[in-house]
């Protein structure tokens, strides 16, 4: 189904990724409609539009911004975004606003994957603070979540005002309708939602519809500063990372359904509920380079050393959110895909180190390789400014025992960090989260003594 082809008819249930297709490239100014003539030609904001339809720009950069970072996009839809009921604010008990007073302390944790809820619970339910830095008021730093549901958002939409949403599922597969179009996100894949982007989320995997999966699991980096973009390469040259062109943005899709719907929204760290009459996913076309995205990880072009050490991790880098000081971004989004160790002579896992970046990861899939016990899918780690870290003991002798005279493939494996130049606070309540490994400095206890000043 291409994107000319009106889907209005078209159940959510029935849409697959095949139907809808996808445009490729980041940050490309795309352009599509469902309906011919829906967008308009030679203005974004003519008197009339075609069909009956309202001119909407959604705008998620400063209108001054640099050309080459500005992000804008036209739509043209049914209502409105501003129709809807007053605002009033719901209970969100999982979701932490901002950080608290207590100094946060300089321990390494490590937490195992969030228990799928007992409870009925859907994506927005499903959101439980980890971790904040920063502050979504002066749109820098950004809040890490956890997510595990059990259920499909239904008649309920969300947008998030505080920050751009990076999504990365661990267990079960999405579907996220935005208002721009639909993205099928699986497992080792992410997607992207722009700031105040309205949004559901379903999940065929689930047993509601007809899946086999109990609930589903995943991580979210809420980017309060600037759209996450990619990096520049360098001496790396034009290619490698990832590639421009596996960047998948929707084709415009649209519902025309009417009802007693909840728009969700966050702002200021709080959750607020309006009632809504009809779906705000009514755009029958648009144009612009602000829009959601998805990109396959097993895509990235990974970079390593061909002849000694270990390069530093920023080789892996995916998307950056760039700061004010040049070379220091505010969130790097990283990940550790299966790859080649090569190096002769070379300690091949991450080496022990201390950074001035503090790090929080995940694991999607398989084993991380500096740590081949407790470190499990759908766990996370943080380890904060200058908190020593690496390979545990067992990691350690092995890698220093093997022999590197042939190369060696990390296969089974993919594992991220979100990287930020600011400490990074856990929440009270990730503190007292039965999962959280409180015998996790143990593993590089058994690192012993091999000094030994008579031998090289």
């Amino acid at each position: 189904m291409n994107a000319n082809t009106p889907k209005a008819a078209l159940r959510t249930s029935d849409v697959t990724s095949d139907a809808l297709g996808y445009q490729s490239g980041f940050g490309n100014e795309f352009a599509t409609e469902c309906l011919p003539g829906a967008l308009p030609v030679g203005r974004n904001s003519p008197q009339r539009c075609a069909y009956g339809l309202y001119a909407e720009q959604i705008s998620s950069t400063a209108f001054t911004a640099l050309r080459g970072a500005n992000r804008r996009t036209w739509t043209y839809r049914i209502r409105p975004g501003a129709v809807h009921g007053p605002f009033a604010r719901i209970d969100a008990p999982r979701l932490v606003g901002r950080a608290g007073d207590e100094p946060s302390s300089p321990e390494r944790l490590r937490w195992g994957a969030l228990p799928i809820p007992a409870q009925p619970t859907d994506f927005v339910d499903g959101l439980f603070t980890m971790a904040l830095t920063g502050d979504a008021r002066a749109m820098s730093g950004c809040a890490i979540h956890v997510y595990a549901a059990n259920q499909s958002m239904k008649d309920r939409f969300f947008y998030d005002a505080d920050g751009e949403l990076l999504i990365v599922p661990q267990q079960g597969r999405l579907r996220l309708l935005t208002e721009l179009g639909i993205l099928d996100v699986e497992p080792q894949e992410i997607a992207v939602i722009p700031r105040g982007m309205r949004f559901r989320v379903e999940s065929p995997d689930l047993r509601e519809a007809g899946g086999a999966l109990e609930g589903i699991r995943g991580y979210v980096c809420e980017n309060f500063g600037a759209p996450f973009r990619l990096p520049d390469l360098g001496p790396i040259g034009s290619n490698g990372l990832a590639n421009p062109r596996d960047f998948l943005a929707p084709v415009a899709w649209y519902e025309d359904r009417e009802g007693d719907f909840e728009l969700v929204g966050k702002l200021d760290g709080a959750l607020w509920s309006a009632r809504i009459d009809h779906s705000p996913l009514d755009v029958v076309a648009w144009h612009g380079n602000s829009t959601p995205y998805k990109y396959d990880l097993r895509r990235f072009n990974t970079i390593g050393s061909i002849s000694f050490d270990h390069p530093d991790p920023s080789i892996f880098l995916v998307l950056q959110s760039q700061s004010d000081t040049p070379g220091v971004d505010t969130i790097d989004f990283v990940i550790f895909p299966p790859r080649w160790l090569v190096g002769e002579d070379t300690f091949r896992p991450p080496w022990f180190h201390r950074n001035i970046a503090s790090e929080f990861m995940g694991l999607i899939h398989g084993v991380y390789d500096a740590k081949a016990e407790g470190f499990v899918p759908g766990g996370a780690s943080l380890h904060n400014c200058m908190s020593g870290h690496g390979p545990d003991q067992g990691t350690f002798e092995k890698a220093s025992a093997a022999d590197t005279s042939v190369p060696h493939k990390v296969a089974d494996t993919m594992a991220f960090m979100f990287e930020t130049r600011t400490l990074i606070h856990p929440t009270a309540q990730a503190m007292s989260l039965a999962t959280l490994q409180r015998d996790y400095w143990q593993c590089w206890q058994g690192l012993r003594r091999n000094f030994d000043p008579t031998r090289r």
